[in-house]
């Protein structure tokens, strides 16, 4: 074989050795849907069809009564608001192939319901017509990701970038009876926002609760569990007069 038919045989077995490489990365990354694909004035069943879990919400708490998807909201009980909630979970078939494959990255990125990988009991919240007037997320310590509670309060600073740091009107919460800091932290507040026709209720929360201790009293053995860590986070149409449910 002379040179010139040696490099065309080189050349030819490279681009089959590049070929698959090629088609990896042509491929485009599998697309997870989540609650940043749903948007405030959708329709119910207009919001893709992705999700899982449905259910009546309690007040951002664990689901109820099941529901076969968002167009089932009128069987929730109204909040005060009259608005109703309905529960939702991330679909987990993205997850499950990466735990399958052992990939470490990908299961972190689709491990859950999450919002920046901090895990949140995520719902909508549906007017009497149908349409999504808010949305609502709360730190969920019943899931296990790559966030651990005592992370949960800093959920907040994320959302804060977000939707922008300026123009939020927070205020320090007064301390109830027996409250004291978790280590040297001790936060307790309430923010909101008007923005684009959006309106944004953000509470965050750090701190031991009365009888709380990191090093129990009457023991001496430490409790490295024994503090309140969490994010809540609610955004509804500007339109309406809404007072939050929260606790």
């Amino acid at each position: 074989m002379d040179s010139a038919a040696r490099v065309v045989a080189w050349i030819l077995r490279l681009v089959v050795w590049l070929a698959p490489i090629g088609m990896l990365y042509a491929q485009e990354e599998p697309k997870r849907f989540t609650v940043w694909d749903i948007h405030i004035g959708e329709a119910a069943a207009d919001i893709p069809k992705e999700f899982a879990a449905y259910a009546c919400g309690t007040n951002g708490g664990p689901p109820s009564v099941p529901l076969e998807n968002f167009t089932g909201f009128m069987k929730c009980k109204p909040e005060t608001s009259g608005l109703r909630e309905v529960y939702f979970e991330y679909d987990d078939e993205l997850e499950y192939r990466a735990r399958a494959l052992d990939l470490r990255a990908d299961i972190r990125r689709y491990a859950g319901t999450t919002a920046f990988e901090f895990p949140v009991v995520a719902s909508v919240l549906f007017d009497q017509a149908g349409r999504a007037r808010g949305e609502r997320l709360v730190t969920d310590p019943r899931q296990q990701t790559s966030r651990s509670r005592i992370e949960f309060w800093a959920l907040a600073n994320f959302l804060r970038q977000r939707y922008g740091n300026e123009g939020w009107d927070c205020k320090d919460l007064p301390r109830e009876e027996g409250e004291g800091p978790a280590g040297s932290l001790f936060i307790k507040n309430h923010c909101e926002k008007r923005a684009d026709g959006l309106h944004f209720v953000l509470e965050q929360r750090y701190f031991q609760r009365k009888g709380q201790h990191f090093l129990d009293p009457f023991t001496g053995k430490p409790d490295t569990q024994a503090y309140e860590s969490a994010t809540r986070f609610e955004i509804y149409d500007a339109g309406l007069q809404v007072k939050s449910d929260s606790n």
